[in-house]
């Protein structure tokens, strides 16, 4: 029977084991932090500075952008609608194909049964 000597020293033993693990946990935690810390002031220190930024004029700005006549954007537009269209026309249903042989997961299933019948039960023989 247990004594209740026996019962508070297994006690101790496991609370003792839990905090142990708990600081080993919490000492990894803190060592991942500060990686995750260090990492992340070494690369704002490597940004490179940004370049100043150059205003452009709008009106430089406007006439970079060659303006398309309505119309011939309309003419595109169409031509490159009915070529979709066209192309769409041509695709065909792909026909179904027959489910593979079970051949593979029977010959699996067989492998197994014969090594199970082969191992040998008696101890210390395998």
């Amino acid at each position: 029977m247990i004594t209740m000597q026996e019962f508070l020293e297994g006690l101790y033993i496991t609370i003792l084991g839990v905090t142990v693990v708990f600081a080993v946990l919490t000492i990894l935690a803190i060592a991942m932090y500060g990686i995750g810390y260090l990492e992340r002031c070494l690369l704002e220190k490597e940004k490179p500075k940004e370049a100043p930024v150059v205003e452009v004029k709008e009106e430089a700005k406007a006439e970079e952008k060659p303006k398309i006549e309505p119309k011939k954007l309309a003419v595109i537009t169409a031509a490159i609608l009915a070529y979709i269209a066209e192309k769409n026309a041509q695709l065909r249903p792909v026909p179904f194909r027959k489910k593979p042989s079970d051949a593979w997961r029977l010959y699996g299933i067989q492998t197994q049964m014969e090594e199970v019948e082969d191992f040998n039960y008696e101890l210390g023989k395998w």
